[in-house]
């Protein structure tokens, strides 16, 4: 009996070690210094600009253009990180967008995570819109408040993705869950290896209640800025790089990072109770046979 007590007591000891590496990983990866390093624009290079040191990152929309960048590296599974300001004052009609995509264009059998920003006239609460599309497939809206003012300083938006769950935090704090199941199916995009990208950009015609608040190009240039870019990730090298298979030799891998832990559970309950303003799962009147996805709990 005392050799049983000791072997468990032994193993909660090793759960708590993994999980305080995992945590000092999370929390220790250093982004490289430069925004080169890291990155290329995508389009309208003069609507891009850098503080002195180069470690802040600016990003405008005016009425003639909108700016993009994306990693000039591919990752198949990790822990992608920035650090966002976003538009203040007036800025109905004006998206920041910050997403994970197999290819640069809209193409017709991309997979992609998507964080959208949806600017917002003065006074009223900035909203996140988060969707998941796989083989070209989306309609995974989710929309949820923020618990502060995205425009007054910078925030941490972050996408953790596995072969077992993807989930979006803010400031650390998972918003939204999104499972495997333990098959083959065709809503958890696994297959393909994505860039990180970051775009701002007009969409006056459905971000700010649905299209009725038009951007006020009075107010431009808009601009978002951004800084401290981490990624510890799974790096693709063709034709099939050995780190995208379950292996657990990293933190994103291990049995850890494929649940929410106790303490992220509370937190992901408070954001249900609170935050949600669209969830797409419980829209039976756009889907009356909801997708397949929905029925897994976020919970295990």
């Amino acid at each position: 009996m005392e050799k049983k007590a000791s072997m468990a007591s032994a193993a909660a000891i090793w759960c708590m070690l993994v999980y305080l590496a995992m945590a000092a990983s999370m929390c220790s990866a250093e982004p490289k210094s430069s925004f080169e390093d890291n990155f290329s624009i995508m389009w309208s290079e003069n609507h891009f600009k850098t503080s002195e040191d180069g470690q802040i990152w600016y990003l405008s929309l005016d009425n003639d253009t909108g700016c993009g960048f994306k990693t000039k590296q591919k990752y198949r599974f990790g822990w992608f990180s920035m650090k966002l300001k976003l538009v203040g004052g007036d800025s109905a009609g004006v998206v920041t967008a910050y997403y994970m995509c197999t290819e640069d264009g809209a193409g017709p059998t991309r997979d992609e995570l998507d964080f959208e920003f949806l600017g917002n006239r003065t006074g009223e609460p900035y909203l996140i819109q988060t969707n998941i599309y796989k083989n070209g497939t989306g309609n995974r809206e989710m929309r949820h408040k923020l618990w502060f003012d995205p425009t007054l300083d910078y925030h941490t938006y972050s996408i953790l993705w596995n072969s077992h769950q993807i989930v979006f935090f803010v400031d650390r704090v998972p918003v939204r869950v999104f499972k495997n199941a333990d098959y083959e199916n065709n809503f958890f995009p696994n297959q393909k290896p994505m860039y990180l990208f970051s775009s701002i950009w007009n969409a006056d015609d459905w971000a700010t209640r649905g299209g009725l608040e038009k951007t006020d190009w009075k107010k431009a240039p808009f601009v978002s800025s951004y800084k401290d870019f981490t990624v510890d990730g799974c790096q693709w090298k063709e034709p099939y790089p050995e780190c995208v298979s379950t292996t657990t030799e990293h933190w994103w891998d291990q049995y850890e990072a494929w649940h929410l832990t106790k303490d992220q559970k509370l937190d992901f309950a408070w954001v249900q109770r609170n935050l949600v303003i669209y969830d797409y799962c419980k829209d039976t009147e756009r889907f009356p046979k909801l997708p397949e996805e929905c029925s897994l709990s976020p919970w295990d």
